[in-house]
């Protein structure tokens, strides 16, 4: 009876062993993790005085990207949105919209819209939000 409990954990060892040798998943050679989306990839806020304004561009995605930039809940309700209107795609991405203009831009960020709650002077200064609907208000 010894002989066989001996001979039976010996087996059950060798089994053990033979599973931690599994196949290997081929090797990702440097490549590491795969990058964040483009909303988390923001560039970094603009130092200096922020009632001085800026650039509208990289205002916009500093303040707005969270949402706004490909793969945020704003674009993706607003291609929704856009397609249900029977428009392309890409025209729910803030930055490729012509019919926005800079003061209904402005009203949107300081009164909200929908599921975009409002936007105050202290998340995005006067200055800022010029530039930001410059930036966006392409339609005259």
């Amino acid at each position: 009876m010894k002989r066989a409990l001996t001979i039976a954990a010996l087996a059950l060892l060798a089994a053990c062993s033979q599973q931690d040798q599994a196949p290997a998943a081929p090797a990702q050679a440097g490549k590491g993790p795969p990058p964040p989306p483009p909303y988390q990839m923001r560039p970094e806020a603009p130092g200096g005085n922020r009632l001085a304004g800026g650039d509208g561009k990289t205002l916009f995605e500093v303040h707005c990207g969270y949402c706004h930039l490909t793969g945020g809940m704003g674009t993706n309700l607003l291609t929704k949105q856009r397609m249900m209107a029977g428009e392309p795609p890409e025209k729910g991405l803030l930055a490729n919209r012509t019919d926005l203009t800079a003061d209904y831009v402005k009203q949107v960020v300081r009164m909200g819209k929908n599921a975009m709650p409002p936007q105050t002077r202290v998340d995005l200064t006067d200055a800022e939000l010029d530039a930001v609907a410059s930036y966006l208000g392409k339609a005259k």
